[in-house]
């Protein structure tokens, strides 16, 4: 035990060695850079139509089905007809009763202006004579247009579409009772597609003026079409809160309607401007943040992001130009810390970049 404690008595206390992080860095240099903003979209018809019946009542046959391309005039439904005939009989029948009307007085009038003029009735009776003839020919009037507007509301148990292209949507089958204007079918108009997009609030007026926009369908991830804003709603959806738009692009057979597309508006920035890495980026307590590496100690700077460019980060402030940061291992770090490039001696000073 004497031994014992003698050697421990005499041995030296253990030297701590501070430990050196190894990171990567970066030096920032300010310059113009392009402000990138993708969003996913859809494919769809610049027009589409919701067809429905003019009038009311039991659908008996439908000859279409979803997918399926029509031709402008195709029938695409028909409702029950019997009542929509009995009613244009009925008009009928009251037509040729104006008619039979009119030509009895029309009759009556001539006769009455022969007597007159030898002098065998009044000039009163000549007048009556006269007014029942209007009146006759009005009640032949009324009958006519009733006859007419019946006929064509006969003619609306038919369906047709007004315009050639795809049917989008089938809203109602055989049997179903609908009622006049409700929408039975879906046409998306052959022709001009477009591209709709939801837009942040926060993003619109910057992207309201972009003119470099240029769409990727995922079918075809390596191809790009440019396009063109032709519609930016000016009111927010109630739901989502953003932006309704619509980006035109060419008539291209390949693209087809449904098909999922991504968006990209591109523009230079006026200014120069800070751009990092996503993962040079500390979150702690709501606040974003760098490691700025000085005279080999790394320190905590908070910063401001503006936006986002390709798949780099935008700042505002926080930093500046020739100040070097962390862009990897920012989560095993302390302030005050020292620190060494990955590929460097420990770090002195501020050094470039690898």
């Amino acid at each position: 035990m004497v031994a014992t404690v003698l050697v421990t008595g005499c041995s030296k206390p253990v030297e701590k060695v501070e430990e050196i992080r190894p990171v990567r860095a970066q030096t920032l240099a300010a310059a113009q850079v392009d402000l990138l903003a993708e969003f996913p979209g859809d494919v769809r018809a610049r027009v589409e139509s919701k067809l429905g019946f003019r009038v009311g009542g039991k659908i008996v046959a439908r000859k279409i089905n979803l997918g399926d391309v029509v031709k402008r005039g195709q029938v695409l439904m028909q409702l029950d007809p019997q009542d929509l005939k009995l009613a244009q009989a009925q008009a009928s029948a009251g037509l040729a009763a104006a008619r039979s009307n009119h030509d009895m007085a029309l009759t009556e009038q001539k006769r009455y202006q022969e007597l007159r003029e030898k002098n065998f009735v009044s000039q009163a009776v000549l007048d009556a004579k006269a007014t029942a003839y209007q009146a006759a020919k009005a009640s032949l009037d009324q009958a006519l247009a009733a006859f007419q507007s019946q006929s064509n509301q006969a003619g609306y148990a038919t369906l047709v579409s007004d315009v050639a292209g795809v049917v989008t949507g089938v809203d109602a089958e055989v049997g179903q009772v609908v009622a006049s204007g409700a929408t039975v079918a879906r046409v998306a108009q052959s022709g001009e597609k477009e591209i709709v997009i939801a837009i942040p609030e926060d993003r619109v007026d910057s992207l309201r003026n972009v003119s470099d926009i240029r769409v990727r369908i995922w079918a075809s991830p390596n191809e790009q079409i440019h396009g063109k804003l032709r519609e930016l709603s000016p009111i927010a959806d109630p739901a989502t809160r953003t932006y309704t738009a619509r980006i035109a692009i060419p008539d291209t057979p390949a693209i087809r309607l449904g098909m999922t597309a991504y968006v990209a508006f591109s523009a230079k920035s006026g200014t120069a401007m800070l751009k990092v890495p996503l993962t040079a980026l500390w979150q702690e307590k709501g606040v974003t943040a760098v490691w700025v590496i000085e005279n080999g100690v790394v320190r905590l700077a908070p910063v401001q992001v503006t936006g986002a460019s390709g798949d780099g980060i935008l700042l505002a402030s926080g930093v500046t130009s020739g100040q070097t940061i962390v862009t990897a291992g920012v989560n095993s770090l302390r302030a005050g810390q020292k620190v060494t490039v990955l590929g460097n001696d420990p770090v002195a000073a501020p050094v470039a970049a690898k």
